[in-house]
């Protein structure tokens, strides 16, 4: 909610509904995952979920980056759920038109392998000033399809070459490994993660391959306030809007 860009973001409204909410509901339409948790540091969002009966818990709120809240929530839920899970996928909750089946997309590189502990999920960027937006952390890949380094400048660069490049964008999605999001907390924070401000910087600089796969699905992040009216012009048009908007229709939010 003290987000500098864009403060109390997770509750600005998008057609009547909080950010923070779509994104919630609309984790629940993917049928790979088995339980679907809000992890928050807010009382506000905390007790919001608490009255709509969906499963909350309450973080530190010292977190630096959403990777350690996510290992945090790790040790909460499986205490709570009496069980432990292999897989975690940590979802944004400022992607509010995310489509549940990105889900699947980024699940499937860990399922019955053990190469793969990290998984992301990235799309192209064809607009130049998504391309030199900030806010958009871009994304460089080896022929593995391992991330080779994240940034929120341009890269790669496309100035020195006539050889045309292509631009992608990491997106709030990410699937961990169980062991890889314990391994992430025990890595010290890094030179390039604190640079950039992108969690997947600290594996990379600790030689800890992040898978990457191209989506062709669109999801749109907030992250200042004029992110917003594009967002809701396509929140109108949503085909998932439908399986969750009849909960909140009737309620004052």
């Amino acid at each position: 909610m003290k987000a500098s860009r864009f403060p109390n973001k997770p509750m600005i409204k998008i057609l009547g509904i909080p950010m923070v909410a779509h994104c919630f509901e609309r984790s629940l339409l993917s049928k790979q995952i088995d339980e679907v948790y809000v992890a928050t540091c807010d009382k506000i969002i905390y007790d919001f979920f608490k009255s709509k009966n969906a499963k909350v818990v309450m973080t530190k709120h010292t977190h630096k980056r959403a990777s350690e809240r996510s290992h945090q929530a790790l040790h909460i839920i499986e205490s709570i759920e009496k069980k432990t899970y292999d897989i975690i996928v940590m979802i944004q909750g400022d992607e509010p038109t995310l489509d549940p089946n990105m889900i699947e997309e980024v699940v499937k590189p860990l399922i019955n392998t053990k190469k793969n502990l990290v998984s992301n999920l990235m799309v192209k960027l064809s607009r130049y000033e998504d391309i030199m937006n900030r806010n958009n952390v871009k994304v460089v890949t080896s022929k593995s399809n391992n991330a080779l380094y994240f940034s929120r400048e341009p890269i790669p660069s496309s100035g020195l070459e006539t050889e045309k490049v292509t631009f992608y964008r990491q997106l709030g999605l990410i699937a961990f490994k169980k062991k890889a999001l314990l391994d992430f907390e025990n890595f010290e924070p890094s030179t390039l993660e604190i640079s950039e401000s992108v969690d997947m910087n600290r594996y990379l600089e600790n030689d800890y391959p992040v898978y990457m796969t191209e989506s062709k699905l669109s999801s749109k992040c907030v992250d200042v306030p004029e992110d917003l009216d594009e967002v809701i012009n396509d929140m109108k048009k949503d085909p998932y809007l439908k399986n969750y908007i009849n909960k909140y229709e009737s309620q004052s939010l």
